[in-house]
């Protein structure tokens, strides 16, 4: 735990290091988001947030790498996952410097399945459900969900980021007692370089944005690392742990391509619908919104470490709390009109 602590220390070093010097570097070439209907933050704010994270992330595995012996599986497992993030972020790139209009929907779900499928004939794809060629299917589609759904999210200052930073906590500390290294070492560099962002993201004066390059990547990410994490051999039910560690972004995602259907829009055309905008419509502050969000997710994920732990019955009780809950504020914030 104590070499995962480090690892973590080094990535939020480098971070908190990298991010003002990529902020003044997305202002001088203009690389900003602008308000808009959606978008109600006032003036111009850098991008390149996740540029910012991704160099952390990639120097600290670079320096572990070289200060640890790793077994070559290992090695392979990080150098599979870093040329998908290096895709999936380029994408993100393209995306962000189109702005307003970014990169067609079609098009990105294209190159998003087959960055899927790269992964999943690189061995990384759920392993609990046969016939494989149905495993294959739903792994593109829950690599290419998840990775989108932190973009979605991503509408409010620390609302995305705080998201990865719980979720790739809660993968580290139900995969340490396993031999997934990539899992653990990847978990604890992605939460540190996170860490180092918000501070800068929630800041007035040095704001910056995690951008599609940011979030995407991100996204990505926690998506191939809850695919690697051993949950548990004696509880059946642990194996959908990930949907609830995920249960926020995933939650937003379904929630405004509903209520987008309902209405008559299209899924991919930006709305007002996330649960997050509706509560600051209900007259919540946005920070207390994050904040509690924050705090929400920690519980859930605190709930689904214990799942890993305990038998069928319990976790089963605990799945059905959770998603009736979720079912409870769905009915609530729908009966909140957004202009």
């Amino acid at each position: 735990m104590i070499f995962y602590l480090k690892v973590f220390a080094l990535s939020l070093f480098f971070s908190i290091l990298f991010v003002p010097f990529v902020r003044y570097i997305s202002l001088k070439l203009n690389i900003v988001d602008l308000p808009n209907e959606i978008k109600t933050h006032k003036g111009s704010i850098p991008l390149f947030g996740g540029i910012a994270i991704f160099i952390s992330f990639v120097i600290t595995l670079f320096i572990v790498r070289f200060s640890t012996s790793f077994p070559t599986g290992t090695l392979r497992e990080i150098r599979y996952i870093l040329l998908g993030s290096i895709f999936i972020l380029i994408i993100g790139l393209i995306d962000d410097f189109r702005k307003p209009k970014g990169i067609p929907a079609g098009v990105k779900f294209l190159l998003e399945i087959i960055i899927a499928v790269f992964m999943i004939t690189r061995g990384f794809s759920i392993n609990f459900i046969y016939p494989q060629h149905f495993a294959w299917i739903l792994s593109v589609i829950w690599i290419v969900g998840i990775t989108n759904a932190f973009n979605i999210i991503d509408i409010m200052d620390g609302l995305s980021s705080s998201q990865v930073f719980i979720a790739s906590l809660a993968f580290l500390f139900i995969s340490i007692p396993s031999e997934a290294i990539y899992v653990n070492v990847l978990s604890a560099t992605l939460a540190g370089s996170v860490c180092g962002f918000i501070p800068y993201n929630m800041s007035r004066k040095f704001k910056i944005f995690l951008g599609d390059s940011g979030s995407l990547f991100m996204g990505f990410l926690i998506s191939i690392i809850s695919l690697g994490v051993g949950y548990s051999d004696n509880n059946p039910l642990a194996v959908y742990v990930p949907i609830l560690i995920l249960s926020i972004p995933i939650f937003d995602t379904i929630y405004v391509s509903i209520m987008r259907i309902k209405s008559g829009i299209s899924p991919f055309k930006g709305t007002k619908d996330h649960f997050a905008l509706r509560f600051e419509n209900m007259g919540f502050d946005r920070k207390k919104i994050v904040i509690s969000t924050f705090i929400f997710s920690l519980v859930i994920s605190i709930i689904s470490f214990i799942i890993t732990r305990v038998g069928f019955e319990i976790s089963l009780f605990l799945y059905f709390f959770i998603f009736v809950f979720f079912i409870f504020i769905a009915i609530i914030i729908s009966k909140i009109k957004m202009s």
